[in-house]
């Protein structure tokens, strides 16, 4: 478990024993929608600005189509998971790295990043 899973774990673990369980989960998600906003930003690691406009990039670029209306886009979350684990799939001629067929982010990175793509 990676150090993020176990913050957002105690984090879980604390709110569920001051709130009750419908709170944790909103707490856990909003953690995930986090550390996927910080994965998606970093430049060394899913560098996502680099290519789309998204909330919070600067100096993005426009290459790739600007992530908005994600949940609209993808109502159903695994096709954006598959298309950011490797969009060569949809598409062959896509410019998009294959993050998770070239292990740039590891399967719970991916995740992460879903969740905070999707919530745009």
């Amino acid at each position: 478990m990676g150090r993020l899973s176990r913050t957002a774990l105690v984090v879980a673990i604390a709110l569920a024993s001051i709130t009750g369980p419908g709170k944790v989960k909103e707490a856990v998600a909003a953690s995930m929608i986090e550390e996927g906003r910080k994965i998606a930003l970093d430049r060394k690691k899913g560098n996502c600005m680099a290519c789309h406009v998204m909330a919070g990039a600067t100096l993005p670029g426009n290459i790739g189509p600007p992530l908005v209306a994600m949940k609209a886009r993808f109502p159903d979350k695994s096709k954006l998971r598959e298309q950011i684990w490797d969009s060569s799939k949809i598409n062959p001629n896509s410019l998009m790295p294959p993050f998770g067929r070239h292990e740039i982010l590891t399967e719970d990175e991916i995740d992460r990043v879903v969740e905070f793509v999707h919530s745009l």
